[in-house]
């Protein structure tokens, strides 16, 4: 159970019309979080490796009534110790915080993070992974996890990509947003970035490629991929280091964007094992 001096500072909101609940809400567009610098998140694993990441929300919002859950529990006391606001709320207010009509039974507002290029540390991690102008969020959500699931250092987005803090994103990360360092700039900022330092450039690309079975790859390898519809422009794609092609033996003449960098990335782990 959450210590007494966590039940204490508890808040309890019972009007839609609640300013803290049009504020919670306005975090669903882009400009209201730009301008407070936070993002939401939901559901009780997403805030648990939060946590365990060392990322404390700012204020915990919880549905009454809800089941007892020592994890829940501990989140109280981190956000509490941390002098973060804790707040009860009925289900329907938290659905209509979150945006979904079965909300789980938590959410988190937290700072968003430094993603200068910058902040980030490159011989951290043998493979990163880079995406330009991904305009889908739930595909740079994938992406995140993807990177998670490899082990890669994190994921850096060129030029007009998704915010990577929108609802929809950090949801479809399934907590990788917080794992996962993120880095955002222009393709004219990142490349000479990246030839500061150690690093090869990878692409699929149909432009002077070799079969992505099997290639050069060297670490730290960065795996980019581009835009949904239009892919990368041939003047990025000229720019790497190296280009692949995986084949297709369909009528598709390419993979979505997430799942190109999930089968590049894998290629690229098991290049770094041998």
């Amino acid at each position: 159970m959450p210590s007494s001096t966590v039940r204490n500072a508890r808040r309890e909101i019972t009007g839609f019309s609640n300013p803290t609940v049009k504020y919670l809400r306005s975090l669903r567009e882009k400009k209201h979080r730009k301008r407070e610098g936070v993002f939401l998140a939901e559901g009780l694993r997403l805030l648990t490796d939060a946590r365990e990441c060392g990322h404390v929300p700012q204020m915990l919002v919880m549905a009454a009534g809800r089941d007892p859950h020592p994890l829940i529990d501990a989140l109280e006391d981190t956000v509490a110790a941390a002098g973060g606001e804790v707040i009860v709320t009925s289900p329907d207010i938290l659905s209509k915080i979150t945006g979904k009509d079965n909300p789980q039974s938590v959410a988190g507002v937290f700072a968003e993070f430094d993603t200068s290029l910058a902040s980030l540390n490159r011989s951290a991690a043998k493979i990163w992974l880079v995406a330009q102008a991904l305009r889908d969020p739930g595909n740079l959500g994938t992406m995140l996890r993807t990177g998670d699931a490899i082990g890669a250092g994190g994921l850096i987005l060129i030029d007009d990509c998704a915010d990577p803090f929108s609802v929809e994103a950090v949801r479809a990360s399934m907590g990788a947003v917080f794992t996962q360092k993120l880095a955002r700039a222009t393709f004219d900022e990142f490349l000479p970035w990246l030839r500061g330092g150690d690093g090869q450039l990878v692409a699929a690309s149909l432009r002077d490629a070799v079969p992505y079975r099997g290639a050069p790859y060297a670490a730290p390898s960065f795996v980019m991929v581009g835009n949904e519809s239009q892919g990368l422009p041939e003047a990025y794609e000229m720019a790497c280091d190296l280009r692949v092609t995986m084949p297709m033996k369909g009528r598709a003449d390419s993979l979505n964007a997430a799942v190109a960098a999930a089968v590049l990335g894998y290629e690229v782990l098991e290049a770094m094992r041998s």
